[in-house]
């Protein structure tokens, strides 16, 4: 029973139709099926740091998730030196979409 309520709890803030959501409006073909642009992975990987951040903000102590958030932070760091690389026009598009810098 508790198995199956902490699934359902981890379901909930990221579910099949929201993960589309995300992919429809920041993929570079505007379809829920560009889920491996670098775009729709920075938008996505944004949106599950939001999540964790507020998790750990109420949790200090779960340390398993403040390393969780740290390797996410790193993988959308890198997403992010990757398309600065190949394409900056759609780096500066993706960072104002996403407000990650000020």
């Amino acid at each position: 029973m508790a198995l199956q309520q902490q699934f359902n709890r981890k379901k909930m803030y990221l579910s099949k139709e929201k993960k589309e959501e995300i992919f429809t409006q920041f993929g570079r073909e505007q379809k829920a099926g560009d889920t491996g642009s670098a775009e729709s992975q920075i938008a996505l990987f944004t949106f599950r740091i939001k999540h964790l951040t507020e998790h750990v903000k109420k949790n200090r102590k779960d340390h398993v998730t403040t390393r969780s958030l740290t390797r996410l932070v790193g993988k959308r760091r890198g997403l992010l030196d990757y398309l600065k690389e190949r394409d900056i026009e759609r780096y500066r598009a993706i960072i104002k979409a996403l407000g990650l810098r000020k």
